[in-house]
């Protein structure tokens, strides 16, 4: 599975609150999540996520284990996320809501076009090679069908 984009940094520690603040969870409205994505941290930030790369620092996800961090950064348009770690309910709501996660080192800045390569289990910025902890074959199977839920429901056909 190949993904690739232009990158947005952001630092470490980012938590699910800053993701999606929690006055925004009253509504099942994704797009109301959407418009309000990183609201808290910049603005800006959500209409720079539609065909990115989001490259943290290291933890990212920590804070409440709420669900719909992941599913707001996927609907924004976000095609995946590198960091050298995540918070382990975030990575795997992330990988339930169809958003690939990748935990890796990734030296690029603001603006660089990044490519990942899941099967071989790298990233590739500026012409570096930099290999990344690699995903299961379950794990990309559910990604590949865009979710736990669409894969289940392709099995039950």
């Amino acid at each position: 599975m190949h993904l690739e984009g232009n990158v947005v940094c952001l630092g470490a520690d980012i938590d699910t609150d800053v993701i999606i603040a929690g006055r925004y969870l009253r509504t099942k409205d994704r797009q109301v999540w959407v418009e309000h994505v990183f609201e808290d941290l910049d603005p800006s930030l959500g209409a720079r996520l539609r065909g990115s790369v989001l490259v943290a620092g290291r933890n990212f996800g920590c804070g409440s284990s709420r669900e719909q961090a992941a599913v707001a950064l996927k609907e924004a348009g976000l095609i995946a996320v590198i960091a050298p770690s995540f918070s382990r309910i975030f990575f795997r709501n992330a990988i339930n809501v169809g958003l690939p996660v990748v935990e890796g080192e990734c030296h690029c800045a603001s603006g660089d076009h990044v490519v990942i390569d899941l099967d071989e289990g790298v990233v590739i910025c500026g012409g570096a090679r930099t290999p990344v902890r690699p995903l299961s074959a379950r794990m990309q199977e559910i990604l590949r069908a865009g979710g736990l839920v669409p894969l289940w429901r392709s099995k039950k056909q």
